[in-house]
């Protein structure tokens, strides 16, 4: 990818600093307990992990005031690639939503080590990048590149940009009202049920990832040859098929949560091939 020349974006959180347990019951326990909770009272879910993160907040030490982190060059090279690409995505989505008469709020993006407090409760680095919509922020430990590139075998720098461009499609599906109405259709469905549409809308993210990078070069001409294979390789590596056959031996449909590998490919060109911000309806997708 050409980034040299591309800005860092501002919007970051270096939490890498930080350390000391976890507060107990956090990460998907908290999630699920909530939910359970919620489907029981029929309370919001997002009130209540929004009350839960604001209690285990206060509880977390403040980043050091230098804010100097110790980091590696591997590790340095990291971080600058994905600001570098959340400033990318920041430029791509401000003017597709200014077309639309609408206002691009940034998402923040938190650097963390092995754990961290969100909005959504504690999280370990086990699971991986992922978008808290309660603080409306983008989690990442930059460790993942390496299992990126090791353990899924999608090595390269597009690779990298394609998953912190996934996560903010889901800032883009929170800002539109798309997460809010299919947690709601989740909580009157059976668990299959639930589980499909979870994959409707991990695919749309993806499909705004490639609107993303479709944008991107065509505003910074910042593709060079062999990224888009490298993109599309780290969607195929990391569908719900090729996984549980890595971890289980086979596959289950009913189980996806994110998608096939050859659907996540399918969405992620889509968007890439088309940059339209609106053709990526994967809810009314006969066919995903």
């Amino acid at each position: 990818m050409r980034l040299d020349e591309e800005r860092e974006s501002e919007n970051v959180e270096d939490r890498r600093a930080l350390s000391g347990p976890m507060v107990i019951g956090g990460g998907l326990g908290t999630i699920i307990l909530v939910l359970l909770a919620s489907f029981i009272t029929g309370a919001d879910p997002r009130a209540l992990l929004q009350q839960i993160g604001q209690r285990q907040q206060q509880q977390q030490q403040a980043p050091a005031k230098d804010g100097k982190v110790e980091e590696t060059a591997e590790e340095k090279a990291n971080r600058i690639l994905a600001t570098k690409t959340l400033a990318l995505t920041e430029d791509v989505w401000t003017e597709l939503f200014a077309k639309k008469g609408a206002r691009y709020e940034p998402t923040t993006m938190v650097l963390f080590r092995d754990q961290v407090q969100s909005g959504c409760g504690n999280a370990s680095s086990g699971m991986g990048p992922f978008y808290c919509p309660m603080d409306k922020k983008v989690y990442i430990d930059l460790a993942f590149y390496d299992e990126l590139a090791r353990r899924f075998k999608a090595p390269g720098q597009f690779a990298q940009a394609y998953v912190i461009a996934h996560e903010v499609g889901h800032h883009v599906q929170d800002l539109l009202g798309i997460s809010e109405k299919v947690q709601r259709l989740q909580q009157q469905a059976g668990k299959e049920e639930a589980n499909a549409l979870s994959v409707r809308l991990e695919l749309q993210a993806d499909y705004f990832a490639g609107v993303w990078a479709h944008h991107a070069h065509e505003m910074k001409n910042i593709l060079e040859q062999g990224d888009i294979e490298s993109g599309l390789n780290a969607a195929s590596r990391i569908g719900d098929d090729t996984l549980q056959k890595q971890t289980q031996g086979y596959a289950n449909p009913d189980t996806f949560t994110h998608g096939s590998s050859a659907q996540r490919v399918r969405w992620f060109r889509k968007g890439l091939q088309s940059g339209d911000m609106d053709g990526g309806d994967t809810f009314n997708a006969s066919d995903l």
